[in-house]
């Protein structure tokens, strides 16, 4: 897929680490112009490793569940990058644990920023994708939208949201030219997780769930999920809209 997203202007949010991070340095190898968002200011660092390897960002903070916020990152980038073809909508929280002790604030925070972020980035993008005659959304979901999991309920419905959101989202767009997809990664080694790593009793024992679970054995590495980010992203799923797509080394 060499220089897949060559020269296509991306909003890539969640930028500082994991998997935005891995995919604004993919995406920047494969062609991408990119405007960077995340709540975390070490998001400019990613920026700056994509300059350094010869790629073009910028970086602003931006909180995706602020709809002022997201109104200005869709100017910035319009103005800096003269279009915008393609947002991925890649930021979110993470909360685990038992539904009886699960509190409402960590619902209302998973509720607030995983599936809102999604909405407000349509809200505020469609128009400039129609304006311009289209454009692709993708929307980081989770395998937990699909499968489930013990002390999951919360980030389960908040990525359920997000599955459903997408498909409902497609079909209204596609007149317009625009193609809304999901990613639903599996388990994928990186910090993000850390609170259902902790449900789970620590490492050693999520590494034994993976390895009896995952039929491939083993977790993602955060680079595997970027590059599947960047099918959906390109032409290569130009006939693609509407779907929840699993990475999850044979789960699902």
């Amino acid at each position: 897929m060499a220089e897949a997203m060559n020269g296509r202007a991306v909003i890539l949010t969640g930028c500082a680490a994991n998997i935005g991070r891995a995919t604004a340095l993919l995406f920047a190898e494969e062609g991408a112009r990119l405007h960077l968002l995340d709540l975390d200011p070490a998001g400019a660092d990613t920026a700056a490793e994509v300059t350094r390897r010869g790629g073009e960002a910028a970086f602003e903070v931006a909180d995706v569940s602020s709809g002022a916020d997201w109104e200005r990152a869709v100017a910035a980038a319009k103005e800096r990058l003269g279009a915008i073809d393609v947002v991925v909508n890649n930021a979110g929280v993470q909360r685990a644990g038992k539904v009886t002790d699960f509190a409402e604030e960590d619902w209302d925070a998973l509720m607030g920023v995983n599936p809102r972020s999604c909405f407000l980035a349509a809200k505020h993008v469609v128009p400039v994708m129609e304006a311009a005659g289209g454009g692709v959304l993708v929307n980081v979901a989770s395998l937990a939208a699909l499968h489930g999991g013990p002390g999951l309920t919360g980030y389960a419905a908040s990525k359920g949201a997000i599955v459903a959101f997408t498909k409902a989202l497609a079909a209204e767009v596609a007149p317009l030219g625009i193609r809304v997809n999901a990613l639903c990664p599996g388990w994928v080694d990186t910090a993000f997780n850390q609170p259902a790593i902790d449900f789970l009793g620590g490492r050693e024992n999520l590494d034994a769930a993976v390895a009896a679970g995952v039929p491939m054995g083993r977790q993602a590495d955060p680079r595997e999920i970027a590059t599947a980010l960047a099918f959906l992203a390109s032409e290569a799923s130009s006939y693609m809209t509407g779907q929840a797509l699993a990475v999850d080394g044979g789960v699902y």
